[in-house]
């Protein structure tokens, strides 16, 4: 499984561990979905390989808000992802966010959960934003969501 981030933010830009800001709610919402045995600290990433995880960003420019990216950045980083993705061949890709994805992929119509589309071999799943501002979602609710996803791994 390969999770994909929207860009990282200012706290990850400068600590070098994804979803690093505090309130981001990612590292709980993967703990209590099942996907880590336990809570692990944005400092403890790269215990997600031992886990078959992985993780990295649709946009790799640091920004405070992810509404600061351009669509020609989201269109570049989308094609680069596709690339990563056929390079390192997981058997899912996890877009963290319905609307990087969209803008990502040109899919006007995506919404959380399964997609038709491919990257080779690889399935895509789209999940909601953990960011602290993505309100609507709370971290049960998210973690309902990415439990979803683990179980459809877990099936084949």
């Amino acid at each position: 499984m390969l999770f994909s981030g929207i860009n990282p933010g200012l706290m990850t830009a400068a600590t070098g561990h994804h979803f690093a800001r505090p309130g981001n709610r990612f590292w709980p919402v993967l703990h209590l979905s099942g996907f880590t045995p336990r809570l692990l600290r944005p400092a403890e990433q790269e215990e997600l390989l031992t886990y078959g995880l992985g993780i990295t960003n649709v946009v790799a420019r640091a920004t405070a808000r992810a509404d600061e990216l351009t669509a020609e950045e989201y269109a570049e980083g989308g094609r680069l992802l596709a690339e990563k993705v056929a390079r390192l061949r997981p058997r899912w890709l996890a877009v963290v966010g319905v609307t990087a994805y969209r803008a990502a992929f040109g899919d006007r119509t995506a919404r959380v959960g399964p997609q038709e589309r491919t990257i080779g071999d690889t399935r895509v799943w789209v999940l909601p934003n953990p960011s602290g501002l993505n309100a609507h979602w709370t971290a049960a609710t998210m973690a309902a969501e990415y439990a979803r996803l683990r179980e459809a791994a877990e099936a084949g």
